[in-house]
């Protein structure tokens, strides 16, 4: 075990935000986070310094340096642990990185995950976020998940019905906010494929790419095509993503809205509400391409904000309560941050 003092996390954060962390160790196994935890627990007082879990780094903004120990979440590792006539079973680390594990899948013919390619972060986060695209989320394939309890020091069994699963949503972000480090998930993913190509322009990709015969191979790169052409690569362009969930509103508010907006882009939910379209919510206020300083919103999709270089992270948080209230003024609807301010 070795914990390292005042170490940068600018390499750590897809925003690249240049912070440090007070204290700082790797994990690459539960007796290892169990043991750097204890470490970190003051024996007169039973208290503990503030931690924080870090995974792909891919969904956090941090406004400050962070006074306390940074954990990396480093449980690697994937592997069947069973199958029935219609289903695999498929156990990932939560350190394994998110793509890759898409790509695993793909290569080994299960299907289920093909429209979740090219996301960033790794597996722990998936159920977390409840992450999502082109008409799929991770509730759509999760069978269950370990997590290893803070206060009670141990493993934790999760099924579908307890992670509460909403938009973006889990019991792991609010009710049980670090209290849980997810340690690792398992997938029930589909032997035939049920392909979802509806959403976005994933026929439209499939189509320019001249696929005949319909594969989740094909999927996935018609996925990997579109992401690519909208939204900046963290490896250039600092940015974590989707910065803002799409909102809900009701009908009646949908109804208003579109009267004001002709344009107004909704998609009809199962349960009677409209999911309004936050980057055009946000494009329509004026925010598309707006840069001060190193810190912007992005050409191509106003939804991602990013950091041109040495933008601080309050920078990007200012920028962000600035569209947030933008909006809000515009069309009489509020905006949530989908990323995690620390």
């Amino acid at each position: 075990m070795m914990i390292k003092e005042n170490i940068s996390l600018k390499s750590l954060n897809t925003f690249g935000i240049d912070v440090s962390a007070k204290q700082f160790a790797h994990f690459n196994s539960v007796d290892q986070l169990h043991e750097l935890l204890e470490f970190n627990t003051r024996p007169t007082t039973n208290d503990q310094q503030p931690t924080l879990i870090l995974g792909g780094g891919s969904n956090i903004l941090f406004t400050k340096d962070f006074d306390g120990l940074v954990l990396k979440n480093e449980l690697v590792g994937i592997k069947e642990i069973k199958e029935d006539v219609h289903h695999v079973y498929v156990q990932a680390g939560a350190g394994v990185n998110w793509h890759h594990f898409v790509l695993h899948c793909i290569h080994n013919g299960w299907a289920g995950v093909e429209n979740l390619s090219l996301i960033p972060g790794n597996v722990g986060a998936s159920p977390m976020q409840n992450i999502g695209a082109y008409g799929v989320e991770i509730k759509d394939v999760f069978f269950s998940l370990e997590a290893f309890h803070i206060p009670d020091k141990k493993i934790v069994h999760f099924t579908l019905n307890d992670c509460e699963f909403g938009y973006r949503e889990s019991v792991f972000k609010r009710k049980f906010r670090n209290e849980f480090v997810i340690t690792g998930v398992t997938y029930r993913l589909n032997r035939i494929p049920e392909y979802n190509t509806s959403y976005g322009a994933i026929e439209q990709e499939l189509e320019k790419m001249g696929v005949k015969q319909l594969s989740i191979q094909a999927v996935s790169q018609a996925v990997i095509n579109i992401r690519s052409s909208k939204l900046p690569d963290p490896a250039v362009i600092g940015n974590a993503g989707s910065f803002f969930k799409n909102p809900e509103i009701n009908n009646n508010q949908f109804s208003m809205l579109k009267a004001q907006f002709p344009d107004a882009v909704g998609h009809p939910l199962p349960n009677g509400n409209v999911k309004l379209a936050a980057g055009w919510l946000i494009e329509q206020a004026g925010w598309k391409g707006y840069r001060k300083g190193d810190a912007g919103c992005h050409e191509k999709q106003a939804l991602v904000l990013v950091n041109y270089g040495h933008a601080k992270g309050r920078d990007i948080y200012n920028l962000s309560e600035e569209i947030l209230q933008s909006v809000k003024k515009k069309f009489g609807v509020g905006l949530e941050r989908e990323v995690n301010i620390v």
